[in-house]
């Protein structure tokens, strides 16, 4: 499952760091990382696909949640036993911690 992990955090972290050095200009002079470079290339996305430009970053920021949730569905569905295991200890700890609480107040007397 790393391998996966890694295999989708890797290409995510390289487009959006680019994305994001590229939107906001800080490339210091290297043209792809500059902000006329970003327009460049979704310019050319945007021709490729017959679509404006301006909205093919939030295709791909959805495209990238809707992989995130695949990607977090597959490993919780791996871990489900340990996980179950995890919810219950918690559902537990908190019962007895509300139990521990009513008995250390005293008991609850209704307002006359």
């Amino acid at each position: 499952m790393k391998y996966v992990f890694l295999a989708w955090a890797i290409p995510m972290s390289i487009f959006w760091g680019w994305y994001f050095v590229s939107y906001y200009d800080l490339g210091a002079n290297y043209f792809m990382l500059s902000r006329a470079g970003n327009d460049l290339v979704f310019n050319i996305y945007g021709e490729i696909l017959h679509m404006d430009p301006t909205v093919i970053p939030w295709m791909v920021g959805k495209a990238c949640i809707l992989d995130t949730m695949l990607i977090a569905a597959i490993w919780a569905f791996r871990r489900r036993r340990e996980i179950s295991a995890w919810w219950i200890r918690r559902k537990e700890r908190m019962q007895a911690g509300a139990i521990g609480q009513q008995s250390a107040s005293g008991p609850v007397h209704p307002a006359g």
